[in-house]
């Protein structure tokens, strides 16, 4: 059961983390922010460098671990502008969405069957979504219409299918290709400072020098943020070398309910009662799916 403690260990960082990362949202923009927080994080990674085995690092399984980082460079910067724009009790369950899209792009397009427990787990995901995003009963259609209208609900669909190729992807290079957690975790935020560092420069109109700096006070939460991000990252790559990454992540995915009541309380959210329900509905959907 040791996977089992730092998987969920990595849950209540990752909820700390998207609470803080919330609070600094409100005076950054998403790049600007992924961009500082990048920087920090390779700072505090410098360390991990010390203690790599050179002699397993490859230019192949390199250029796969910069894939990898690409992927989740664009679904880290989804995920804060989602957060960014939304409430944070309504943007990060719907994350949890994952394995149910795992479950139906396999049933569509690799011929998997879904088991009982799978339908069970899909049907308690949907009816999740939209006690999250509904208004009333009288108005059935009114989630449907958030997904297809709201933009920043697109980014949040955009986040899921890039989270779940990048966990993939973190198996492949744990078990197949000699990754241990330490080395990915060191090159994997190398890549993450030079793609955002890239972006930054790519999303400034006028190029500031003055811009490549955060205010101290801002620093201070970033500081606090990359600790979290760090230590959730580095404990979700030890449990997927010790388990399935599904085991992993239907653990992990415990972190939005944290992130939904402390955050929810914190930012003063509306509804809390019934995004609290409807996060239970998302979890347990998503521990039946990822049950085997």
């Amino acid at each position: 059961m040791t996977w089992f403690l730092i998987a969920l260990l990595s849950s209540f960082l990752s909820a700390f983390a998207a609470i803080t990362q919330k609070k600094v949202l409100f005076d950054l923009n998403p790049v600007e922010f992924s961009f500082h927080l990048a920087i920090v994080n390779l700072i505090l990674s410098i360390p991990f460098f010390f203690f790599i085995n050179y002699d397993t690092i490859t230019s192949y399984n390199l250029f796969i671990l910069f894939i990898k980082s690409v992927i989740g460079v664009l679904a880290f910067l989804c995920v804060m502008t989602a957060l960014k724009n939304l409430q944070i009790s309504n943007a990060l369950p719907l994350l949890a969405l994952t394995p149910g899209l795992v479950a139906v792009f396999a049933f569509l397009f690799l011929g998997e069957s879904l088991s009982s427990f799978e339908v069970i787990g899909l049907i308690s995901l949907i009816v999740g979504t939209y006690i999250l995003e509904s208004k009333s009963l009288k108005e059935i259609l009114f989630p449907l219409n958030v997904f297809f209208k709201s933009k920043y609900h697109h980014y949040i669909l955009a986040a899921l299918l890039l989270f779940t190729a990048s966990s993939v992807m973190d198996k492949l290079l744990l078990v197949k290709l000699d990754f241990t957690p330490v080395s990915l975790t060191a090159f994997q935020h190398l890549f993450y400072a030079l793609l955002f560092f890239i972006i930054f420069l790519i999303s400034e109109k006028k190029f500031d020098v003055k811009r490549l700096f955060a205010t101290k006070k801002d620093y201070i939460w970033i500081a606090l943020i990359s600790v979290l991000t760090l230590g959730y990252r580095f404990t979700q790559v030890v449990a997927i070398n010790m388990s399935s990454v599904a085991l992993t992540l239907a653990v992990k995915r415990t972190s939005v309910l944290w992130a939904t009541i402390i955050g929810g309380r914190i930012f003063k959210d509306s509804n809390m009662l019934k995004k609290i329900i409807a996060v239970l509905f998302i979890l347990l959907g998503a521990i039946l799916i990822l049950r085997d």
